[in-house]
C-alpha cells in the first residue's frame, strides 16, 4: 500500500511537471516567403500573419518580400500600406531584397518606410530556416 501511494505520488508530480511546462509558450519564429504580385495573395498575407499574431501574441515574423511580390512594399502599389504598418507595431519585419530593387531599377526611397532590406531575399530565407525558423510561402 506504501509502495503503491508512493508511486501514485511521483506520477502525481511528474505529470504535473509536465502539464506546467506545457503551459509556456514556445517561441515561434516564421518567415514568410512572398514574390507574388497577385493582390489576392497579399491580402491572404496580412490576413495570416494577424491570424498568427492573434494566436501567438509574441511570435516572430519576418515577411521576405522580392521578385514580383515588390508592389506588395512600393509606396505607389501598397494596396495593404495601413496593415503593413499595422503589423510592423506589433514587431513584424518586412525585409525587401535589394537584388529585386537593382534589377528592376527602384530606388530604396519608393519602398514603403516600414521595410528593413537585405541583400539577396532568398539567402536571407535561408539563413532564418537555418536558424530554425518556420518557412511559409505566402498565398493559399
Amino acid at each position: 500500500m506504501r509502495k503503491s501511494l508512493l508511486m501514485l505520488s511521483l506520477l502525481t508530480i511528474l505529470y504535473t511537471n509536465k502539464s506546467v511546462g506545457q503551459t509556456k509558450e514556445k517561441e515561434h519564429k516564421i518567415v514568410f516567403h512572398l514574390a507574388s504580385s497577385d493582390t489576392l495573395v497579399h491580402k491572404a498575407l496580412v490576413k495570416q500573419i494577424s491570424n498568427v499574431l492573434d494566436f501567438w501574441k509574441m511570435a516572430k515574423i519576418e515577411v521576405v518580400v522580392h521578385n514580383n511580390g515588390i508592389g506588395f512594399m512600393k509606396q505607389d502599389e501598397a494596396h495593404f500600406a495601413k496593415e503593413i504598418q499595422s503589423l510592423n507595431s506589433k514587431g513584424v519585419i518586412f525585409a525587401v531584397c535589394e537584388n529585386t530593387l537593382k534589377q528592376r531599377k527602384l530606388e530604396k526611397s519608393q519602398i514603403l518606410t516600414t521595410a528593413t532590406f537585405v541583400p539577396v531575399g532568398i539567402a536571407e530565407i535561408v539563413l532564418k530556416e537555418e536558424d530554425g525558423w518556420s518557412y511559409i510561402k505566402a498565398g493559399f
